[in-house]
């Protein structure tokens, strides 16, 4: 089941719930940063029943964007967040710079969460144009 799916659910059932891009949520922290709107920005994110964060862990993340992501999960303890990711939890640490803060972080989202680990085929290969190496062979 995927985010978005999850998302319609609890909106079904009543909660309010917000939907983003991981790099989304990062890019708009990083501009509280910078117009001093960070505290605002954060408690937005805070605020919903339920946090959505998609495609956690794609890429390599800067020292700021950790410390980000660390005051986020911390703000948010004990609200609910759904995080979809293409990599196990075991390969989301090497993506931070300090150690330490993929320890804490990682640790209370790993170890007060209830995983569900998907494996198969995406679907979305099946919506790609086909394109002239995707032909059968000739026989």
């Amino acid at each position: 089941m995927r985010g978005e799916a999850l998302g319609h659910l609890a909106v079904r059932q009543g909660a309010n719930v917000r939907f983003a891009k991981t790099s989304r949520i990062l890019a708009d922290l990083a501009g509280g940063h910078a117009d001093r709107t960070w505290a605002k920005r954060i408690r937005e994110l805070v605020r919903p029943d339920v946090l959505i964060r998609d495609d956690f862990a794609m890429r390599q993340l800067t020292a700021a964007q950790a410390d980000d992501l660390y005051e986020l999960v911390s703000e948010r303890q004990g609200r609910s967040l759904i995080i979809t990711s293409n990599r196990a939890p075991s390969d989301w640490y090497p993506l931070f710079p300090n150690p330490v803060v993929a320890e804490s972080l990682l640790d209370r989202l790993i170890n007060t969460s209830h995983q569900v680990i998907m494996s198969g085929p995406s679907f979305q290969p099946n919506k790609r144009p086909k394109s002239h190496t995707d032909k059968p062979p000739i026989s």
